[in-house]
């Protein structure tokens, strides 16, 4: 399941104070890049052994990937990667599309320098990498649309948006695949975003998200179905 070199990588890098954050991290990214299977059983006694880790670190992991639903728990089974659904995907998506937009028009009444800043920084840079393969599989920190959630300064929508749907969202783009075609268009709608937060117009900035999510999530559902 780990290959040498990642195990090593990790036992390097990971101190007493960091081992949870960092091993949440490499699970992700096992999750996200397919290593660790939809729907794949995981053995807490194997995961530690290959990652040359305690269970403590480990089950504390796990359940910070519980709770972002990257992770669930099936009654006699164990724990297990969440299994990808249609049906979950959808929900998903519904919700994503009635509450980020309006994120997106509160940030505009009340983004702060430094904050379209950071968005205007994060939009040049996913720009300028947009040929590559899932750009959208980045940090959290480097995420355009989690920076736009952030800057809306409504911790309940941050708390549903970040926390109930973000990783659920990035799991389902990643695994679904992305579509090259798409590349400049997503630039160019990221763009009127940032014109909009700019102009620090909710309108605009509103609808210009709404437009993109549009598009984006029609692309998504027919890749996934495909």
């Amino acid at each position: 399941m780990w290959s040498d070199p990642m195990k090593k990588a990790l036992e390097e890098f990971v101190t007493p104070s960091s081992m949870v954050d960092q091993v949440v991290d490499r699970l992700e990214t096992a999750i996200l890049n397919g290593e660790l299977e939809s729907g794949g059983r995981l053995s807490e006694q194997a995961i530690a052994a290959k990652m040359g880790i305690s269970r403590g670190p480990l089950r504390e992991a796990l359940r910070r990937l519980e709770g972002r639903g990257l992770i669930e728990r099936i009654p006699h089974i164990g724990a297990r990667v969440t299994t990808l659904l249609a049906e979950q995907l959808e929900e998903i998506l519904v919700i994503r599309e009635a509450l980020e937009p309006l994120a997106c028009r509160l940030a505009a009444a009340r983004v702060t320098d430094a904050e379209l800043e950071n968005i205007e920084a994060i939009w040049r840079s996913n720009a300028a990498r947009s040929g590559e393969p899932r750009v959208f599989a980045q940090s959290p920190d480097q995420d355009f649309h989690l920076a736009i959630i952030m800057a809306s300064g409504n911790q309940k929508l941050v708390t549903i948006l970040r926390d109930d749907i973000y990783y659920l969202m990035r799991f389902h783009r990643y695994r679904s695949g992305g579509s090259p075609e798409r590349a400049g268009n997503v630039a160019d709608e990221h763009r009127a975003i940032v014109e909009g937060l700019r102009e620090r117009s909710p309108e605009k900035a509103e609808a210009a998200m709404r437009r993109h999510l549009a598009n984006a999530h029609s692309n998504i559902r027919s890749r996934f179905k495909g």
